[in-house]
């Protein structure tokens, strides 16, 4: 993994310049969590010429990997972002944290919900922070979401499971009074189109549309180290530019990121 926010900013931030979100995908959907299944078009998650490598970003303490609930909670919580950590501006939304010992899962009827988080997920914590508008700009909302499960595999396939239940559930409903359409969604491994910070990450793009039928622009990040995932969404807003808020996302990933690498690496 890089040393810093820029490789995650700059890959997605490309990815999404040059079409490739658009053109390379089949999937479509957003979330808030993630279940257990696995299917992605080839083009989304086929390995780069000359073959991807399984070597691991991170390679971790053993002795400072989440073993148990305890573990995992305290991982998490010191690595997703709280308002002040996305700028001095933001503010908690109400609801500002998930309820614990929950993690979200989409429903048969492409509801997202919060269920009890299941065995082999250790923990997982989402944090909801606002932008408040101002002057001719409105409100931005974000999310901040870690999860620590008991194996690499289930973090793996969380990262699967997001691509494959945008099959199912072509338009989302995260709350009563608001739907995201119109998603793509791109799966990238290590070693694919220069990602080098992450074991695996998907990236979903799409709008926002709430209560009074105004479309925002949507983003969707999520990144696997190791046994770790993080996940950050935005909802753009008025007056703020895709660029601007796809820097946004890509910077949090980023640093909550490297939260992950310095906890599972020491100090």
């Amino acid at each position: 993994m890089r040393g810093n926010a820029h490789g995650v900013r700059g890959g997605w931030v490309t990815l999404l310049v040059t079409g490739s979100l658009l053109a390379g995908c089949s999937a479509q959907g957003a979330a808030d969590g993630g279940s257990t299944r696995r299917t992605a078009s080839p083009q989304a998650t086929a390995p780069p010429s000359g073959g991807a490598t399984a070597t691991p970003v991170v390679t971790p303490d053993a002795s400072l990997v989440p073993r148990t609930s305890k573990d995992g909670q305290r991982l998490v919580e010191s690595v997703v972002f709280a308002p002040g950590d996305w700028g001095r501006d933001f503010v908690a939304q109400d609801p500002a944290v998930s309820r614990p010992g929950t993690w979200a899962v989409l429903d048969d009827d492409c509801r997202w919900e919060r269920e009890k988080a299941p065995r082999g997920v250790l923990a997982s914590l989402s944090r909801y922070s606002l932008l408040p508008a101002g002057g001719s700009k409105g409100a931005v909302k974000v999310t901040a979401v870690a999860t620590a499960h008991s194996s690499a595999l289930g973090a793996d396939e969380q990262l699967s499971t997001t691509l494959e239940e945008v099959l199912r559930c072509p338009e989302q409903h995260p709350r009563a009074d608001a739907r995201i359409t119109g998603l793509n969604s791109l799966g990238t491994p290590f070693g694919a189109r220069e990602q080098e910070y992450a074991d695996d990450s998907v990236l979903e793009a799409g709008q926002y549309v709430d209560k009074d039928g105004a479309a925002q622009p949507y983003r969707w990040m999520v990144a696997r180290l190791g046994t770790v995932v993080v996940a950050v969404s935005v909802t753009g807003a008025k007056g703020h530019t895709e660029q601007e808020l796809q820097q946004l996302g890509a910077d949090a990933l980023g640093q909550m990121l490297v939260r992950v690498q310095q906890r599972l690496k020491g100090k």
